[in-house]
């Protein structure tokens, strides 16, 4: 059979990537997908020729991304430009010329998967996206395919690198957040302004989409509760490891009778679960099924090979189905469209968890028992306290406290009751406790 012809947007780091895979495994690739796969049509503004495996062997290379998605001979267009413009109107051009898309951008998938979905459909052709979560770990495909059979109940995962890489470095040497993001973006993990992965929204991405495919509602990336890590000190990753938990940026989306809880904050795991134990830029996801039970996976989150892993793996299901009728593939979003449900997604004063407390408090007698009091009159309990000893001179010590499960409406009463205590200095430092099993 005559070659797919492929048509590339962006040539940078995933794009590169993606170029050399491609040709470094070709007869392996053809192998599996049946026929044999050309770029014969790329589009970049500027990039770097070094490194790049394969470059010579692309039929065109220009600057107008246009002119590849209305290219006739193409028939899968990937899209690694990132970002929502130019982008959505590339994807949807392409699907509108009735060529297969293949994707990484997550936050394109997250704020506009519905309507290119809905357009895919309409044209007959695929939109795949597993590189958009998780880089080269094959997630969306364990979710969509492998888990099936099974009644989601929870999905949790470490789905940002660059949070994760500061979040290991400040327990294991100390330092504050501000010299570990120093060093991320020495490092080149994180970007000059690093406020997407930092500040958990390149994570609430990429949760939408989980969540989407393990429940089968729509995309809702403004419904996802968003915090990031810039707040946590040295001392609360110290004080989190001496009473046995680490502290992770995770992504948790959980089905319960009420809805669905969609959101992306800091955790604290027990130091034993495996996945507090995922360090630097690696990623993992752990899936629970109720049939399977929890399923871990593990891997690299991110960079040129790993993630054009996931892009070459999508280019050979588009290229096994093309000539499957197109309503027996497998849904984009898990779900057949007309069976995604309204569940709706809590809000977060609605969800349930433990929680991580820290205050500094006038070192004078009644001080706890006038807290305490407070927690016991909103239902909190505490599960463990620590008081640490005032330095010499200073007369207010820090006070770390473990609560037991509570909704964070009444913890949210209780902080805001607490902090207008005049023994109170500052504001109340609050982490969610989550002991996820696997």
């Amino acid at each position: 059979m005559e070659p797919v012809k492929i048509g590339l947007l962006g040539l940078g780091t995933v794009g590169g990537g993606t170029v050399t895979v491609l040709t470094r495994n070709a007869r392996e690739i053809a192998r599996r997908a049946g026929r044999g796969i050309e770029i014969a049509h790329a589009a970049a503004r500027a990039y770097k020729r070094e490194g790049i495996c394969g470059l010579d062997q692309i039929g065109r290379i220009g600057d107008d991304a246009f002119a590849v998605v209305d290219d006739p001979e193409i028939q899968i267009v990937i899209e690694l430009i990132g970002g929502y413009s130019p982008a959505l109107e590339l994807v949807m051009r392409a699907i509108a010329n009735g060529k297969h898309v293949v994707t990484a951008n997550k936050a394109l998938i997250a704020r506009h998967g519905n309507t290119i979905f809905a357009a895919a459909r309409e044209r007959g052709v695929m939109v795949g996206f597993e590189a958009a979560v998780a880089g080269g770990i094959p997630i969306i495909k364990a979710v969509r395919e492998g888990l099936a059979a099974n009644h989601i109940e929870w999905v949790a995962g470490i789905i940002n690198g660059t949070g994760n890489f500061i979040l290991t470095e400040m327990r294991d040497k100390g330092r504050s957040f501000a010299d570990c993001l120093a060093e991320a973006q020495t490092r080149g993990y994180a970007e000059a302004d690093p406020t997407f992965d930092v500040e958990g929204i390149d994570a609430a991405h990429k949760l939408t989409i989980l969540a989407s495919l393990a429940f089968g509602i729509p995309l809702q990336f403004e419904r996802c509760y968003t915090e990031g890590i810039s707040r946590i000190e040295a001392q609360d990753v110290a004080y989190a490891g001496e009473l046995g938990y680490r502290i992770k940026h995770l992504g948790i989306a959980r089905r319960n009778a009420d809805g669905i809880e969609l959101r992306v904050h800091p955790t604290l795991i027990p130091h034993r679960r495996l996945i507090a134990n995922v360090d630097g830029v690696m990623n993992a996801v752990l899936v629970k099924g109720d049939a399977v039970g929890p399923t871990l996976y593990y891997g690299a989150g991110a960079g040129s090979l790993p993630t054009a892993s996931s892009v070459v793996a999508d280019v050979v299901d588009v290229v096994r189905a093309l000539t499957t009728d197109p309503n027996n593939r497998v849904p984009h979003l898990a779900f057949h469209p007309d069976e995604l449900a309204d569940t709706p997604i809590l809000t977060m004063e609605q969800v349930e968890t433990a929680y991580y407390l820290r205050l500094t408090a006038l070192d004078e007698p009644g001080v706890m028992a006038r807290i305490a009091s407070i927690l016991g009159e909103q239902g909190i309990s505490i599960e463990a306290i620590q008081q640490k000893a005032p330095g010499e001179g200073e007369t207010h010590v820090p006070l770390v406290m473990l609560t037991q499960r509570v909704r964070e409406g009444q913890m949210n009463q209780a902080i805001t009751r607490i902090e207008a205590l005049a023994s109170v200095q500052g504001s109340v430092m609050r982490i969610r406790v989550e002991t996820l099993a696997g």
